[in-house]
């Protein structure tokens, strides 16, 4: 049986980074919720799974058929292997829920789900965009102690400074790791296949580095900061995500953000996460199209797919940019910055040929075509009023 991953009417909450893709795609820790599912249900990482998320996206993200029975999941939902092994046993018909969300059901689509199951432990489920890094260090951290459990790790050079456990240090094969300081005092360190820690990085766990990915020569991150595949990541960083193929290569600070896939922060770009009078920040909503109250005191920058930023680029504290946002100029940029906007005049757009050129130049860097679907994608959101 097949999962369906549902965004659960959360999708605008987590824009820009869900205009590009449905919330099981999100990274957190060392996955994104799809593929956490998936392991922890030990389910193949390849496997089909369908999406219940917002039409446009249904021909990237294949849709569910009202006629098959899923497993359907609650993408907002967090599991760990005990979280799973419950879902594991739902029968057809059955529902799991705390008292205020559901998490999984098993049948056809609107089945009526009548058998309700209560979860009978505290869950994670996310609420907000910066729930993604302020719940990072656990959920590294479980994702760490089940993904390493029972395997070892590749030896570590002795170049190397650990400060710490060592045995919080994991290396997967092909991972290259020399003349750096990591400190697992706070956190495990987990390097991925092929990755590299270049010499004389410091990082503080908990850090996890996907396959391919890099930290340049001299980068100080602070956990929990996780970076998604073929990320190359220099300067200072400090509990952040990059979700995938996108580019921090230079000095310049970033802190408490979530970065999409095929960003490029220019060199000695800059981003404030903490007001200067140390109070809760507003923050651009989708949802109500407007600059809204948090409860949150540290944020920097959330940036869709495929925005980029010229040299010396300084973002305010919460700062909001859109899919394809090209960004440059002397001054601090809007504090919301829509999709496609060209320079630092959110009404001036990137022309649509010029976005889908970009977007092919860098991608072809990493040996990956821009799809038809792709631009369909992006097509769609050019056209929004």
């Amino acid at each position: 049986m097949h999962l369906a991953f549902h965004d659960n009417e959360l999708h605008k909450r987590f824009n820009p980074l869900t205009l590009t893709r449905p919330l099981s795609e999100l990274r957190m820790g060392l996955f994104t919720n799809r593929e956490r599912w998936l392991r922890l249900l030990g389910r193949d990482d390849n496997e089909f799974c369908v999406f219940a998320t917002e039409t446009y996206l249904n021909e990237r993200y294949a849709k569910a058929d009202e006629n098959t029975e899923y497993l359907h999941i609650n993408a907002a939902a967090i599991p760990d292997q005990s979280l799973a092994k419950e879902v594991s046993n739902l029968k057809v018909g059955e529902e799991l829920r705390t008292e205020h969300d559901w998490i999984a059901r098993k049948g056809l689509y609107k089945h009526g789900f009548e058998v309700k199951i209560a979860v009978n432990q505290p869950l994670l489920i996310l609420k907000n965009t910066w729930d993604l890094f302020q719940e990072n260090a656990k959920v590294l951290k479980n994702d760490f102690l089940f993904h390493t459990e029972g395997r070892k790790s590749q030896s570590l050079s002795s170049s190397n400074t650990v400060i710490g456990e060592r045995e919080l240090v994991f290396l997967e094969e092909g991972a290259y790791v020399e003349g750096a300081i990591l400190n697992t005092t706070n956190g495990p360190v987990y390097v991925g296949t092929e990755a590299e820690i270049m010499e004389g990085a410091m990082v503080r766990g908990p850090l996890a580095l996907a396959e391919h990915a890099a930290l340049k020569m001299g980068a100080k991150v602070y956990g929990a900061s996780s970076f998604g595949p073929h990320c190359k990541v220099g300067g200072e960083v400090s509990n952040s995500i990059f979700i995938g193929y996108s580019n921090k290569g230079h000095d310049g600070f970033l802190g408490n953000s979530v970065i999409g896939e095929w960003c490029n922060l220019g060199a000695d770009t800059n981003s404030s996460n903490l007001k200067n009078n140390y109070g809760k920040v507003k923050v651009y909503s989708y949802e109500k199209q407007d600059m809204v109250q948090t409860d949150v005191q540290f944020l920097g920058l959330l940036m869709g797919d495929h925005a980029k930023s010229g040299i010396n680029t300084m973002f305010n504290t919460a700062t909001v940019v859109g899919v394809s946002a090209n960004i440059f100029g002397a001054e601090f940029p809007p504090k919301y910055i829509p999709s496609f906007a060209w320079g630092a005049a959110p009404e001036v757009k990137f022309d649509l040929q010029k976005v889908f050129e970009t977007a092919e130049n860098m991608m072809q860097r990493r040996g990956i075509a821009l799809s038809a679907a792709d631009k369909s994608v992006l097509t769609y959101l050019y056209e929004l009023k």
